[in-house]
Formats: structure tokens, C-alpha cells, sequence
């Protein structure tokens, strides 16, 4: 519960925060909360900012048992011609994950991703899905294909 109020509170100061930061800026954000299959069962906060054109730039903290994980990732986004609000994107990320289970450990893994995201047309409401492998590099090098990402995020104009 205690992970839980500190995700909302994150999410509200960061909500705040870009409220601000938008009047200073043309460029497109969104604020929300993540599910990511990674791990375990990590929940937490996700900041989305257009980077241009078709760019983007994402950046997430979750948090688990004894986890947070830190990541970073860059996507590239197209809409479906024909549709109003659902688009694609592919990207590759970073994350950290630190975990403390007696001994502390640091994995250091790559994130490719490749996903659905809608943003419903009436309101400032996106959600997203996307298959989101782990490529960790560290402590015995693994891949696991089976990891996927969900959420919902608040769109900032």
C-alpha cells in the first residue's frame, strides 16, 4: 500500500510539474501509470515527451518487492492511416533494476519494444501495450521474449 500512495503522489508532482513545463513548450507529453511483466510484477509512474516528428521519449520508475527499476526509452511512432487516435511504435530502451532479496544487485538490461497506443479522440486519455523483451547483460546474461508492458496515461498539451 505504502508503494502504492508513493506511485499516486509521484504522479501528481510530476503532473504538476509538466503542467508548467508545457507553457514553455509546443511539444506533446503524457503522464501515467505502467504495469511492466518484467520481473515480477512491476507497477509505476511513466513520463512520455515528443521529441519531434515521429520521436519520442519515455521514461518510467516502478517499483515491486524489494525492486525499482529505472528505464529510459526511445520510440518511434506512426498512427494507422485511417483510424482516429491508434498508432504503432518500435524503440529500444535501457533500465536498471536494483534488487534487494540479502544481497544487493544491479541488472543492467536493453528493452526493445514494439507496441499499440491508443488516445481516445474526446478526451486527454491515452493507453498503451507493447511486447517489451529483457535483454539483461549482467550477472549471467539472459533473454526473456516473454515480457509485455501496459498502461494509461493523462495527455498534456
Amino acid at each position: 500500500m505504502k508503494k502504492v500512495l508513493l506511485s499516486v503522489a509521484a504522479v501528481a508532482i510530476l503532473a504538476l510539474g509538466a503542467q508548467e513545463a508545457k507553457a514553455q513548450s509546443p511539444q506533446r507529453a503524457a503522464i501515467g501509470v505502467v504495469f511492466d511483466g518484467t520481473a515480477g510484477d512491476l507497477w509505476g509512474v511513466q513520463y512520455k515527451q515528443s521529441m519531434g516528428g515521429a520521436n519520442n521519449g519515455q521514461a518510467q520508475i516502478m517499483f515491486d518487492d524489494n525492486v525499482v527499476a529505472v528505464g529510459a526509452d526511445w520510440q518511434y511512432a506512426r498512427p494507422f492511416s485511417g483510424t482516429n487516435g491508434l498508432g504503432w511504435y518500435a524503440g529500444v530502451g535501457a533500465q536498471l533494476s536494483f534488487i534487494d532479496a540479502g544481497d544487493n544487485i544491479t541488472f543492467v538490461a536493453l528493452r526493445p519494444q514494439l507496441g499499440l497506443e491508443f488516445k481516445i479522440p474526446a478526451a486527454p486519455i491515452g493507453l498503451h501495450a507493447d511486447w517489451k523483451p529483457d535483454w539483461r547483460l549482467n550477472h549471467n546474461s539472459d533473454f526473456d521474449a516473454s515480457t509485455f508492458s501496459f498502461g494509461i496515461k493523462y495527455t498534456l498539451r
